[in-house]
């Protein structure tokens, strides 16, 4: 979808395909719980594609597991499945994207083929039969959206941009920054506005005002040649003459490249600091006079008396570019960005195009999509939790959220009892860290209430004009929400979609019901593969409360202290070694993992694994067993660990990670599969590791935090 992204901040389990889309936008009243029934019964479980379960067959017996657990682990399986050509990375987390998405087609396939739907099966039914209509599609052309380049078009004056930009987000296709309701950082409990940073095309700033990503590597250069060839080639095929279309895209580029300046970097970025600066509106209009946020909140149908100009220096010079920014390139760059945002939802020939460039050119992917999956993906970002109510009834079964909830108590109490036994903080410090562990609230599966779509209108006229629909639908939501209490029963998350997340301002984990699938949870499967799955999912959500980020939080949801000052100065110094050791991990063409974007990651990994562990334990024995017995050869302690690396196979296409080596809070998956077991005296216990193993970390260079 076109919406912008919020920038929101939800510390997930991992980027996954299932988020590659727009964010699922959540509107209207409560609705009831109970999902409706497929038009048509959907296929069992076992007809969808396979999970990567964990498989003892897997492991390479020529690799030493206390070299690299990854290898010994993974390799045979990742060489023996290969990326497919759509896709740019493949693993068991694709493998169960995959899964949800043969699962969402039939629903969506069953929805569209009746025209007398109603409700949320009338929603995915005409978003998807539009969109699936290729030929008419490709009939229309660039025609669905010639009303929006007229617009630009007439655009001469500062006055004239800065009206076009808040007609442009009231109807939620804003561009140059981001606009989105959220939590307010020092009152939790309450919805304000946030406007961010953004506007960008390019993964981040330094794509933009550097030559590579190290001394000697023009391949940034090369990606801006090609932007600047790529945008050249979509105006054209909009109608502008080639010599025309030439100098435009180099103005688009000069035009992003000065916001780049003034944005700050993904490692920035992370630090709360920079992504909260309350303002009243008055003093936001003293202190941008060429866009005055009071006109833009009006035309955005808020009203309030202050928000949330989270990076004033990118604003600052967002203000002198109205002025001084000539017409013509604002122009050139709405045009650029409205053909490009749009393409997916017009003709072949736009959508081919940005899939050459931004698919193929930036991160290696081969093939595009199938239809059905770029479908599903705008259905997924117009009206995902309609889909999502006929998902769980589906394929969620009760049974899987009970048990859930009983592995989410175990690690509760797991976590509470590391918590109290920690030596390196005091006793003040610890009774806050309790008082958020209480606080915790756990959402497994789907929404208790489902949301209403009242008021939304589809149909199967036109592809464009349903998405359009839903954006505004879903933006005039979002923005209802200002000056509103925040709703805790809400979620960031699809039912289908396969991944986790912490929200700190609200302090909740969350597991939607796709990623309750093998090699995560499996209720037929052993403790050690289950603890060793989610269990470590589990803690890593629960232990983001606590990380460089979380941590910053309170009990509440507060961006408030809640540390002795030589308590943080100890938490620093400990991850401050995290910070070392993943920086001294090299990935591909020789490009180091950045410690300190990848921070937060990898102390929910060391945490999780460490309080999963734990739980393990206590449920062997509270169930008679003991952690060496063995099963398929292996004991145990031993399944889990194993399988905690299964969860982590991935192939990368080259350029996809050296995209997320700059971009992505989480590290690649090689890395997080040895990372936490390399400081646990557990694994090496498991596996009988001795000093000097590459898995062994020595005891002044080993990270103990949880």
């Amino acid at each position: 979808m076109i919406v912008r992204k919020p920038q929101v901040l939800l510390l997930t389990l991992a980027v996954t395909a299932a988020l590659a889309g727009c964010p699922q936008q959540k509107t209207g009243p409560e609705a009831a719980a109970v999902a409706p029934a497929a038009t048509t019964p959907a296929p069992p479980a076992a007809e969808l594609p396979p999970t990567s379960a964990f498989a003892v067959s897997d492991i390479d017996p020529s690799k030493n597991i206390c070299d690299d657990l990854a290898e010994a682990v993974n390799s045979k399986w990742l060489a023996a499945h290969p990326i497919p050509a759509d896709r740019t990375t493949w693993g068991s987390f694709e493998m169960l994207t995959e899964r949800s998405l043969a699962a969402s087609k039939q629903l969506a396939e069953a929805a569209a083929a009746k025209t007398d739907n109603t409700g949320v099966e009338k929603l995915v039914g005409d978003m998807y039969a539009t969109g699936m209509d290729a030929a008419k599609i490709n009939a229309a052309g660039i025609t669905p959206i010639q009303p929006m380049l007229a617009r630009i078009d007439t655009l001469k004056t500062p006055a004239d941009i800065a009206q076009y930009i808040r007609e442009s987000f009231a109807q939620g296709l804003g561009d140059g920054f981001n606009f989105y309701s959220n939590a307010d950082f020092k009152d939790s409990q309450l919805m304000i506005a946030y406007a961010d940073q953004g506007g960008l095309a390019l993964p981040e700033k330094a794509y933009y005002l550097q030559d590579g990503p190290k001394a000697g590597d023009d391949s940034y250069k090369k990606i801006r040649d090609a932007y600047v060839a790529h945008v050249s080639r979509q105006l054209q095929n909009a109608g502008v003459a080639a010599a025309d279309a030439d100098k435009q895209a180099k103005d688009v580029l000069a035009f992003e490249t000065r916001l780049a300046k003034a944005s700050l970097s993904p490692i920035e970025q992370r630090d709360p600091n920079n992504q909260y600066h309350f303002v009243s509106v008055a003093d936001a209009d003293k202190a941008s006079p060429n866009f005055p946020w009071s006109e833009f909140l009006k035309a955005q149908g808020v009203n309030v008396d202050g928000f949330s100009l989270s990076q004033p220096k990118f604003f600052a010079e967002f203000n002198k570019m109205i002025k001084d920014v000539p017409a013509e390139q604002w122009q050139a760059y709405f045009r650029a960005h409205t053909i490009d945002g749009m393409a997916p939802y017009l003709s072949d020939t736009f959508a081919d195009e940005r899939f050459d460039f931004f698919g193929k050119t930036l991160r290696g992917q081969q093939e595009q999509k199938p239809r059905w999956k770029r479908v599903l993906d705008t259905t997924e970002g117009g009206v995902g939790e309609a889909l999502g109510q006929m998902y769980v009834k589906q394929y969620f079964p009760p049974e899987s959220k009970a048990e859930m909830t009983k592995l989410v108590d175990n690690l509760r109490t797991s976590l509470k009892a590391r918590l109290e036994k920690l030596d390196w903080m005091s006793p003040e410090t610890k009774a806050k860290a309790i008082e958020k562990w209480q606080s915790f609230m756990p959402k497994i599966g789907y929404p208790d209430k489902w949301r209403s779509w009242d008021g939304l209108a589809t149909s199967r006229e036109g592809y464009v004009q349903n998405v359009l629909s839903s954006t505004k639908y879903n933006y005039d939501w979002m923005m209802g929400k200002v000056g509103k209490p925040v709703d805790r029963t809400e979620w960031g998350m699809t039912p289908q979609t396969v991944n986790a997340y912490y929200n700190p301002q609200q302090n909740e984990v969350v597991f939607p019901a796709a990623i309750l699938q093998p090699p995560f949870f499996d209720p037929k499967a052993d403790p050690a593969l289950n603890y060793g799955g989610i269990g470590s999912v589990i803690g890593h959500e629960m232990l983001h409360g606590y990380d460089d980020q979380g941590s910053q939080f309170d009990a509440k949801g507060n961006f408030a202290n809640w540390w002795q000052a030589a308590d943080k100065k100890g938490f620093e110094a400990r991850t401050a070694k995290l910070v070392k050791q993943f920086d001294d991990y090299v990935s591909i063409d020789g490009i180091h993992v950045k410690g300190q974007l990848t921070l937060g990651e990898n102390i929910a990994d060391l945490g999780g694994t460490t309080v999963s562990f734990d739980a393990l334990q206590k449920a062997l024995a509270d169930a008679g067993k003991s952690p060496d017995e063995k099963i398929d050869g292996y004991t145990e302690n031993q399944r889990f660990w194993l399988n905690w690396a299964t969860v982590w196979r991935r192939n990368f296409r080259p350029e996809e990670l050296k995209v997320r080596l700059n971009t992505d809070p989480h590290a690649p998956a090689n890395f997080r599969a040895i990372g936490a077991p390399s400081n646990e005296p557990s694994f090496a216990q498991a596996f009988q590791c001795k000093s000097g193993d590459k898995m062994v970390r020595p005891d002044d260079q080993r990270v103990v935090i949880w």
